[in-house]
């Protein structure tokens, strides 16, 4: 996404404007042409964007508790770490540079305990708290020494933040005069109360200079994965069946500069070589999620990797032209498709089975960049062109991915010529009204050009997750991605984590929500679930009767000057079928005020079965949204219905996404 807080159009366009939909007093009538064979759906449709914003990675997906575990946040002070003492005691703590465990783990902290027996302690603020549950086993490690003769005991912890209260503690033993790395587990009694008033503490018993690095707590992850993700957001993802991963996503991949942009060797192998770096939002990455935790998030929920690599250019507009000075950059490409790809007797393939994954990855499709249409030198032409030659060369099966766009969006101002991708990203944030007004956008590119991969795109209204007339925005304009899903072979939303803690967001309109303890999904999540779930592999011809022509879409350059129209359509619709069962997958959206009953013709189908299923999801109002303390306000209602025949009426409720899910032959 663009590292400005929006799209310059969308920013200028935006907030929020609900309009008025078309008027409700029409007779409508839809007809499937079942008899038609329609077109093929790409299977690869729904997917998953991430990248490291809104503490998605660190405090969010991926499953540490210890906040700045290496120490470098902050080279002035220890952030997030503090004293606990009594006020007599004269214990200090420090930052400390000068006694590097590797090249990674080059700062530590300075432990001085002044007084045997005094329960000082040094603490851990977590990120947000340490988030306790009951009969919960946590695993946790660092790396220490310390300079007295046998000190004694080292108690670790999760206590109240009053201190009060000691939820969970062990005692690491044995720590010598140079490093070493201690692991312990402790667990949660059954009678615990979930709280992340808390935070982790290290208590050394006996006087003396302690020094502390690598200090990592986790609790159980998802599929009890070490150095995993956390199991309910995992769970929120699983449940949207998504075919893709776009990795590692957005501005994260660029950097603000070369030096910290994503190197992905950088992030392999142990936890204890990867030094972390700066990420683009304003905090300090710790790496734990590292390309082979990306793809093990892939395999985990039975999705592909889709994967960008960095292709020259970096967010404060430095890059490389094209030519001897690119080609280390062009060479990383290819030994990180290797990495992903190739057997164990590649180079890339062994050291991969070296950090424990022997199987390689599946990989059909890689994207050279991120939103290179920013680049006002217009050097990407060039810098794509030789990615470009080098990855079909060596993989020529591979799909490559210009981040430049399509027709319109960021394309229009850097068309290829040298060589014309795959696939081409186009990205999108817009307000409801933009979203339901462009809902045909699709509908007239070129079907003998590159096809479209919609990377990022999200009705933005609501805070800090979207609320529901976000969803039906989202909702039409899925309507007009599946009904062109020919050409459209992918998309995913975007971004797609927030934590919802003061200071945790830094991007307004997110997919999911978590705080320390829990997360939700937003009714933008719902509908994307909705979309994913109930989704064939033959787009249907339909014909729409008396519901209103889509308004013509919004030119990007004048956009500003346009009359916003009195009226615009509420009525979006796009069916698929299953050519295999003969299911059929009929999606409507009604963002209008008032219910909406529609005739329905099934055309060419020999019989259809009276009972099937309904999937709906409503509001009263289009204000409405699911919160960390409502997280279920809004979900999608699954009911039986005994109604169908080849045609019937049905009845939409105002401000409602649905699928009617019907078996026919």
């Amino acid at each position: 996404m663009p590292k400005t807080i929006n799209c310059l159009y969308a920013i200028l366009i935006g907030g929020m404007f609900f309009g008025n939909r078309a008027s409700a007093q029409q007779s409508t009538k839809l007809t499937l042409r079942l008899d038609q064979p329609g077109y093929a759906s790409s299977p690869m449709l729904y997917g998953l964007m991430t990248e490291e914003i809104n503490y998605a990675y660190d405090g969010g997906i991926y499953a540490e508790l210890i906040r700045n575990r290496l120490f470098k946040d902050n080279f002035k002070a220890p952030d997030h770490w503090s004293l606990i003492k009594a006020v007599a005691d004269s214990s200090t703590i420090i930052l400390d540079n000068k006694h590097p465990v590797n090249d990674a783990l080059t700062e530590c902290i300075k432990f001085n305990l002044a007084t045997d027996g005094k329960n000082t302690g040094l603490a851990n603020d977590g990120f947000w708290g340490i988030p306790v549950y009951p009969s919960t086993t946590y695993q946790g490690s660092f790396y220490a020494m310390a300079d007295g003769n046998n000190p004694g005991p080292i108690t670790v912890g999760i206590e109240s933040i009053d201190n009060k209260t000691t939820f969970a503690t062990a005692n690491v033993t044995g720590v010598i005069g140079n490093w070493k790395k201690y692991s312990f587990n402790f667990s949660t009694t059954s009678t615990v109360t979930s709280t992340a008033d808390t935070h982790f503490v290290i208590r050394p018993s006996t006087k003396g200079n302690y020094w502390f690095t690598l200090v990592s707590l986790f609790p159980p992850t998802y599929q009890n994965t070490a150095n995993g993700n956390r199991r309910d957001i995992m769970q929120l993802l699983a449940g949207m069946n998504p075919k893709f991963l776009r990795l590692p996503g957005g501005n994260y991949l660029e950097g603000n500069m070369f030096s910290t942009r994503y190197n992905w060797k950088k992030t392999l192998g142990p936890i204890d070589e990867r030094p972390g770096h700066q990420g683009t939002w304003g905090y300090r990455s710790s790496d734990g999620m590292g390309l082979l935790e990306y793809l093990e998030w892939c395999e985990d929920l039975k999705m592909e990797p889709l994967l960008a690599v960095f292709a020259g250019y970096t967010l404060n507009r430095d890059y490389v032209e094209a030519g001897p000075f690119l080609k280390p950059y062009v060479d990383e490409a290819l030994e990180e498709i290797e990495y992903v790809t190739g057997d164990t007797t590649t180079k890339y393939g062994k050291e991969r089975a070296r950090d424990g994954h022997s199987a390689p990855f599946p990989l059909h499709y890689v994207e050279v960049g991120n939103e290179d249409g920013f680049d006002m030198s217009g050097s990407y032409e060039g810098r794509f062109t030789q990615f470009y030659d080098a990855i079909r060369s060596k993989y020529p099966n591979l799909h490559i991915v210009s981040t430049t766009g399509g027709k319109d969006f960021l394309g229009a101002r850097f068309p290829l010529t040298k060589r014309i991708p795959d696939v081409m990203d186009e990205h999108y944030y817009r307000n409801a009204f933009e979203m339901e007004s462009d809902a045909n956008h699709y509908d007239s590119y070129d079907r003998n050009g590159p096809k479209i991969f919609v990377g990022e795109w999200a009705t933005r209204e609501g805070k800090p997750t979207p609320n529901f007339n976000s969803a039906l925005g989202d909702a039409a304009w899925m309507t007009g991605m599946e009904r062109n899903s020919d050409i459209v072979v992918m998309e995913c939303s975007a971004p797609l984590f927030v934590n919802v803690n003061p200071g945790g967001m830094q991007w307004e309109s997110d997919l999911i929500g978590y705080n320390t303890l829990t997360s939700y999904g937003s009714p933008s999540y719902y509908a994307q679930q909705m979309f994913s779930n109930y989704h064939g592999d033959n787009v249907v011809d339909m014909v729409g009767e008396g519901i209103p022509v889509q308004l013509q879409k919004l030119n990007h350059k004048d956009s500003l000057n346009k009359v916003i129209p009195k009226t615009y359509p509420s009525l979006f619709y796009v069916t698929t079928r299953d050519t295999k069962t003969g299911r059929l997958y009929i999606k409507v959206v009604n963002a209008g005020d008032a219910t909406k009953e529609i005739s329905i013709d099934l055309k060419g189908v020999s019989s259809v079965k009276s009972n099937g299923k309904i999937v709906v999801m409503k509001a009263d109002k289009r204000e409405d949204t699911n919160t960390i303390t409502e997280p279920e306000k809004i979900t999608p209602a699954v009911l039986v219905y005994k109604g169908f025949k080849k045609t019937f009426t049905y009845s939409f409720p105002k401000y409602s996404i649905t699928v009617l899910q019907i078996d026919t032959q």
